[in-house]
């Protein structure tokens, strides 16, 4: 995806969190390049918490009819987490990958130094459509490291009584998604049956988010309370915690995220995550200029996404205020 807020999202990660949290993180809705009329919602990065783990950018469009017509955009830095909730979405890129990713696959893309990719609907026509876009900050190993793609059709599930848990990035209760991760972290959808509390295992020594996607869950995240948590909001969970219950009483899917701390500031800005300001210009310089860094989509012409103005201030990393 590609994001037209360019000049307000200047992000970096810290690793200064500190304790267990109970933050609800309402989401806003945000324009997004390539698709017209749409509903999007972005929940990551927040103004108080740029980053959960390495994931540093999460949006949600959809659900409605659509025409999606995002047409080809460069990355550098960064992984692409394409996560179907509806529909189908066809993926190309200038590395050659030619993809339709459908409900329960995942879409993985690692920019590396750099890489660029459109996303389509299928046909002409509109269509239901709904997914989360999330990306993955590259610790430095990566974020050199030549472009590459990957999809996984048959990702592994964690059952317990009320739980169906689809592992989409990472490990959770032993068992390991095949998706390539350069950091330590973890994506797992939940599907909660109504009215099961069921109980998810954390790492202590990461952070950890959940997201609503569908239906309405309450998060013990300090007992006695719950924290409800809809469709368009994210509880932010902190460290320091071995487990979390949560409650459905009608059935609910959620998204759950975390990771260790990333040590590594960052710059995010458009499409491109770096450390420095100079490296934002030069991966601009690069896509306006057609350079063969990003190379060209086969199947596209001449269309792609101009890289917005850059703003006229120095870009600079930006940290945590949740501590």
């Amino acid at each position: 995806m590609s994001r037209l807020d360019s000049g307000s999202e200047s992000a970096a990660s810290a690793p200064e969190c500190s304790g267990p949290m109970s933050v609800l993180l309402e989401s806003r809705e945000v324009p997004l390049g390539g698709v017209r009329n749409m509903h999007v919602r972005r929940t990551l990065p927040q103004r108080d918490l740029p980053m959960v783990g390495a994931w540093c950018f999460l949006d949600r469009f959809g659900p409605q009819p659509t025409r999606m017509r995002v047409e080809p955009h460069p990355h550098i830095g960064l992984q692409t987490v394409t996560w179907p909730l509806l529909g189908e979405i066809h993926h190309r890129d200038t590395i050659g990958s030619d993809v339709v990713v459908t409900r329960g696959a995942l879409n993985l893309m690692t920019s590396g130094h750099g890489i660029a990719h459109s996303e389509y609907s299928l046909g002409e026509e509109e269509v239901a459509l709904a997914a989360l876009q999330l990306w993955v900050a590259l610790p430095e190993s990566a974020r050199h490291m030549p472009p590459t793609f990957e999809q996984h059709t048959a990702l592994p599930r964690f059952s317990a009584p009320g739980l169906e848990a689809l592992v989409v990035m990472g490990s959770f209760a032993g068992v390991t998604s095949p998706a390539t991760v350069h950091t330590p972290i973890i994506g797992v959808e939940l599907q909660i049956a109504a009215g099961a509390t069921v109980r998810l295992p954390l790492n202590p020594h990461w952070e950890h988010g959940i997201l609503g996607v569908e239906g309405d869950i309450e998060v013990e995240a300090s007992a006695p309370e719950r924290v409800p948590v809809d469709a368009e909001a994210m509880l932010y969970l902190g460290i320091e915690r071995d487990y979390v219950d949560v409650y459905s009483a009608e059935g609910a899917r959620a998204f759950l995220l975390g990771g260790e701390p990333f040590a590594e500031e960052i710059i995010m800005w458009w499409n491109f995550v770096a450390r420095t300001h100079e490296e934002i210009v030069e991966a601009r310089e690069d896509w306006e200029n057609d350079t063969a860094r990003f190379g060209h989509v086969p199947g596209h012409g001449a269309e792609r996404i101009p890289a917005p103005p850059m703003p006229g201030v120095r870009l600079k990393t930006r940290g945590r205020r949740l501590k």
